[in-house]
């Protein structure tokens, strides 16, 4: 007998019968499986672990426990010297911001640990889970490495400010993957003989315990501290993710009574982000609208997810005008699809950025979605969707990429 993984976004229940599936031979799970595998094997051929005390230049605290990163878009002016003011370039990314490395070791901590995690709740690998909990143990446990559980310094101009509140996307854009992966080391494994569930190996009940501590630091972090509040009544992607960071941690740490209320409180952002034909203007105005539009709906759609489980149905939610994520996949499906091209400037358009989202939608009962998802286009590194039914950002967008 096995216990299901408590996830915040992935369905524990569904992952345990994927598991069971693959167990009795199913051949496209075996396929899927096979490029789950692979990428974890990349990921052990080095004993590296990050931490964002490993970072040359020091934040603005003089701290190097606290995380820091430089907005991604913003250049040195050629009117002076030493480069002041900074100035802002939409969607062009200075290679500037690589002297802070925490963004890009953050990048390597979620892919690694949400690889590893899989990759050893479907094989039973221990090398896989042992792996995942020296990553998660270095950067989130370890007294000497951990970071400390605010975002202060996050996405900061030189000359401007020491930070900006919108610099949480840092995290929020990937840490729900992290909390399910870390669920999955501490639940996903056989039952013991008493009947209660095993951690993985390498991920030991101290770990455990810390992680949710630290958690629940950075979800006070992220409710009392005025970065957090003013992220999270932005009117576009950067307010959807931070409702679903909020959510996730919550659900994550146990309290089900404030994914709830954030789960709730979302609808009103929907209505004020998506309009009545299903078109996001404010993602529109970036000069990579198809991404940003992808972007906004995956965070929408992974916090339906996590509504689920505490019994709010965010697709059923429409606005006073009729505004609400049914309506945003119809206004994706042809561009997503191939029917018609995406009528609105975009640096890089990639259809299969909307794989994920019809997928969601579809299993939601959208019937567009339905008739799509046989025609809709996959990420060209491989498709994991049979074994991590959830959206995840697939367009491959280099770090540091998504940021306002």
């Amino acid at each position: 007998m096995e216990t299901q993984p408590q996830t915040v976004v992935l369905d524990g229940s569904r992952l345990d019968r994927i598991r069971r599936d693959l167990h009795d031979g199913d051949k496209t799970l075996q396929a899927t499986l096979q490029l789950l595998t692979s990428q974890a094997d990349e990921w052990m051929k080095t004993n590296e672990t990050w931490s964002v005390t490993s970072k040359k230049k020091a934040p603005p605290s003089g701290d190097m426990h606290d995380y820091t990163s430089q907005a991604p878009y913003w250049w040195p002016s050629l009117d002076s010297p030493d480069g002041s003011p900074y100035v802002e370039r939409d969607g062009k990314k200075n290679p500037e911001v690589l002297n802070y490395s925490d963004r890009v070791f953050w990048d390597k901590v979620f892919g690694s640990t949400t690889t590893l995690a899989l990759a050893w709740f479907y094989t039973g690998n221990e090398a896989y889970a042992k792996r995942a909990g020296d990553v998660l143990r270095t950067w989130f446990v370890s007294p000497q490495t951990r970071m400390n559980p605010n975002l202060n310094h996050a996405q900061l101009i030189p000359f401007a400010n020491t930070g900006r509140f919108i610099g949480i996307i840092d995290f929020s854009q990937s840490y729900t993957s992290v909390l399910d992966a870390a669920a999955i080391l501490a639940t996903g494994g056989p039952l013991a003989a008493d009947g209660s569930p095993t951690r993985a190996p390498g991920w030991r009940a101290e770990d455990v315990d810390a992680f949710r501590s630290w958690n629940v630091d950075f979800l006070a972090w992220l409710t009392d501290s005025d970065f957090g509040k003013q992220e999270h009544s932005q009117r576009n992607n950067h307010g959807s993710f931070a409702a679903m960071l909020d959510a996730a941690i919550a659900l994550f740490v146990g309290d089900r009574e404030r994914a709830r209320k954030e789960a709730l409180g979302v609808q009103s952002h929907i209505a004020a982000t998506i309009a009545p034909d299903g078109s996001q203007p404010e993602e529109l105005r970036r000069t990579r609208s198809w991404h940003y539009s992808t972007f906004n709906l995956m965070a929408l759609t992974r916090l339906a997810l996590i509504a689920q489980k505490v019994g709010v149905d965010l697709w059923s939610y429409k606005g006073p005008e009729g505004q609400g994520l049914s309506v945003a996949v119809d206004y994706i499906l042809p561009a997503a699809t191939g029917a018609q091209a995406w009528a609105y400037p975009d640096l890089g358009f990639r259809a299969y950025a909307a794989a994920d989202i019809i997928r969601a939608a579809a299993e939601a009962g959208h019937e567009g979605a339905k008739r799509a998802v046989g025609s809709i286009q996959l990420p060209p590194s491989g498709d994991l969707w049979p074994l991590r039914p959830a959206p995840e950002q697939l367009d491959a967008v280099k770090v540091d990429e998504h940021s306002k």
